[in-house]
């Protein structure tokens, strides 16, 4: 492995996308969270072409790739702001240009990290309120050792997810969500991780600081056509 992450990364890009508008080196790699499996992540913008994720090795870095047409791009963007996930944002305005000029899209999707995403709906608070009810609800129930593990864990990172929507934060998944949720609440992060076997207590805590458990009279409507709920979800 050569241990300039930029000059492998300009050499990978260089060789397979010689025709990009542009391309940024991004993630953990370029910042203080960078350990010894950290990998290149590279986002790149073609003209054309089907936009994909690709992973692969180079000069022993594992890399993976993001690659998007402005409108495959677009969409991307849009649709985490209404996941409230910003995933792609976060990489763009934290990376550094390998190729081309990203013009001021970086600066954009900062501001938007920074700016925070937009209230929650009344609908979406409802819909937050009763999965962690119906989750709670589930593992005081279980009697398998095995179904109570499962539905623990679901309802840990779920009550983390939650108290950052609750309180107007970006929600994410894996080592982000413990990061996004040191940042927004230092002492509820440290809370969180002591739940992980007994996460219950912390539920029930942020369930009654967003309004309390949620089950009677809740009723969500059915996107797009109209459908009844997937069976294998029960």
């Amino acid at each position: 492995m050569t241990t300039d992450p930029l000059s492998s990364a300009g050499e990978l890009v260089a060789g397979r996308f010689p025709g990009a508008t542009w391309a940024i080196l991004t993630g953990s790699v370029l910042g203080p969270h960078r350990t010894a499996g950290s990998d290149l992540d590279i986002v790149v913008l073609q003209a054309e072409g089907p936009g994909y994720r690709e992973s692969l090795h180079h000069r022993g870095w594992p890399v993976d790739l993001f690659v998007h047409t402005p409108d495959g791009l677009a969409g991307f963007l849009a649709d985490e702001l209404a996941r409230r996930k910003p995933s792609t944002h976060r990489m763009l305005a934290t990376g550094v240009p390998l190729l081309g000029d990203p013009g001021d899209l970086p600066a954009r999707c900062a501001r938007v990290l920074a700016d925070g995403p937009p209230p929650l709906t009344a609908t979406e608070r409802d819909r937050l309120r009763y999965a962690l009810t119906d989750t709670l609800d589930d593992l005081t129930h279980a009697v398998d050792p095995g179904e109570r593990l499962v539905i623990g864990s679901a309802l840990w990172t779920g009550t983390a997810q939650a108290a950052l929507a609750f309180g107007g934060r970006w929600i994410s998944g894996g080592k982000w969500l413990l990061r996004e949720l040191r940042e927004y609440d230092p002492g509820l992060a440290g809370r969180w991780l002591a739940a992980r076997d007994d996460p219950a207590p912390l539920a029930r805590q942020v369930l009654a600081a967003a309004g309390g458990p949620l089950f009677d009279g809740y009723r969500a409507i059915a996107p797009g056509r109209n459908r009844g709920s997937d069976p294998g979800d029960r």
